[in-house]
């Protein structure tokens, strides 16, 4: 067997293709357009009204310049809003709609119980294992990613 199947790199990236397939079949199933990125987005959206693009990038940690393709397609479904901001007029506040309200409402249930199915094969305490060790790993690295995850409270 090559050893990249026992190399970090290489499982995560396979974690990730099955992370995104099972969240696509999910929302197929359920007749919903929604990517895991959108998802991140609207959730935050939802929970921090008037938020900004570029706050909204760094609190999911999503590259700054790709981000305008996902607030625009969260916009063209009528999810949310974005107006002028008040402090900035170059920057664009982002709001919930009710329909986005409504969708996340649909989904959220959807989307906690599918994470048992990406970490399918591990009981409970082998999960929160695994999800630590994850969380460790990843706040370890953020640095170095191109788009840093920037917590709300650093980025307000």
């Amino acid at each position: 067997m090559s050893e990249i199947y026992n190399m970090a790199g290489h499982l995560i990236r396979r974690l990730n293709q099955i992370s995104t397939a099972v969240f696509s079949e999910r929302m197929s199933d359920i007749g919903v357009e929604l990517t895991p990125v959108q998802y991140a987005a609207l959730t935050t959206i939802r929970e921090n009204p008037g938020i900004d693009q570029a706050t909204l990038a760094g609190t999911i940690a999503y590259d700054k310049a790709t981000i305008g393709g996902v607030v625009d397609r969260l916009a063209g479904k009528g999810l949310i809003t974005r107006d002028i901001s008040p402090r900035d007029r170059r920057a664009r506040t982002l709001t919930i709609t009710d329909d986005g309200t409504a969708l996340f409402e649909k989904v959220a249930p959807v989307v906690r119980a599918l994470q048992h199915d990406i970490l399918a094969g591990l009981d409970d305490a082998e999960k929160a294992s695994l999800l630590a060790l994850l969380k460790k790993t990843t706040d370890a690295g953020n640095t170095r990613s191109r788009a840093p995850l920037r917590p709300r409270s650093e980025t307000a």
